[in-house]
């Protein structure tokens, strides 16, 4: 339950910081907006995959993009229902969850919204959402487990 858990509450939360940021904030008429000092909102349609890479500019690479991250997420979500181990279930479910949340995106708007700017004076890193970043810590979460977790597993 705890995999499955942090899926719908990524789902949920990237789901609501969009809908807020979009329909009730307006972003789109604000933009840009600086949140912090190092922080900006603003928006950005991403058609492709994570950092804007494999921009897809057609309904089939949409659709292409759309089955491979429902594909992923049934994957990921047969992989929760088979751990006992913690830190891995809600890994999975912070990937499942982020690629719902952008499924859900390219249904509604043909692209994903991405509205978050991480900056330091000129220089920009990527804008992204609470699914990107989800998706980030999940695999960050993934990663330990399988190089620091699994062997104390093992023993």
């Amino acid at each position: 339950m705890l995999g499955f858990s942090a899926a719908l509450i990524t789902l949920l939360l990237d789901q609501a910081t969009k809908l807020y940021t979009l329909f009730i904030y307006d972003l789109p008429v604000k933009e840009p907006v600086a949140f912090a000092p190092f922080v900006n909102l603003i928006v950005v349609w991403n058609r492709g995959i994570s950092y804007g890479l494999l921009q897809q500019n057609s309904e089939l690479g949409r659709w292409g993009l759309i089955v491979i991250s429902v594909l992923a997420a049934i994957g990921l979500s047969l992989w929760i229902r088979r751990t006992s181990a913690k830190l891995l279930a809600v890994s999975l479910g912070l990937i499942a969850g982020g690629a719902i949340g952008n499924v859900i995106d390219r249904l509604a708007y043909g692209a994903v919204f991405d509205f978050i700017q991480i900056h330091v004076g000129s220089w920009s890193w990527y804008v992204f959402n609470v699914a990107d970043a989800a998706i980030v810590a999940g695999v960050v979460g993934l990663l330990y487990d399988s190089f620091v977790l699994e062997g104390r597993r093992a023993k």
